[in-house]
């Protein structure tokens, strides 16, 4: 007696799991965020009198503002090039891992997206640290100076990048045979 089974051939294709979709949606809010966070206009403010932020510094002395590019301090550049830096590499994760998506084969793809976006972390952490501290030791503080929305966006998309690398560093032995 053959066995029915014969006929039919186990083909283990590689499905995508809730956990690589949320990654990968955490890799957009990033990037996303990024976007925003080197767009805005407010990374610091002061009592609607003096406004920084990646790309310029303006104050009101009187009743206009005046502006002045702030890529003449190294370490403005500095976090700008870090920050420019992370937002590229996560970039490059997602369209990695978009792509993944319409290759059969997504395993091989989990890891270089991970490594890329902990390295975009370890970036953006660098040039998110550093601003903070290079701006309070070159600014003489006059009036209340407080980090704004700007500088809040560049930190929630570099939780999200690890969110999104850590999402994409699970195992997908131990749980894709479930789904």
């Amino acid at each position: 007696m053959a066995s029915s089974a014969s006929g039919m051939e186990e083909v283990r294709s590689s499905v995508l799991t809730p956990l690589k979709l949320v990654g990968l949606v955490c890799i957009f809010l990033a990037l996303c965020l990024d976007i925003g966070a080197v767009l805005s206009p407010a990374w610091v403010t002061a009592d609607n009198q003096y406004y920084l932020s990646l790309w310029e510094s303006c104050r009101k002395p009187a009743n206009h503002w005046l502006c002045e590019s702030t890529l003449q301090s190294d370490w403005q550049i500095a976090t700008l090039a870090l920050l420019l830096g992370g937002a590229a590499i996560i970039l490059i994760a997602f369209l990695v891992g978009l792509i993944s998506i319409c290759v059969g084969s997504r395993r091989r793809f989990y890891r270089p997206v991970a490594v890329m976006l902990f390295a975009a972390v370890v970036l953006q952490v660098c040039g998110l640290v550093l601003y903070p501290i290079k701006f309070i030791e070159t600014v003489t503080l006059k009036i209340y100076h407080e980090f704004n929305w700007g500088y809040g966006l560049a930190w929630g998309a570099t939780i999200f990048s690890f969110g999104g690398a850590i999402l994409y560093c699970l195992n997908p032995k131990n749980y894709e045979d479930y789904y």
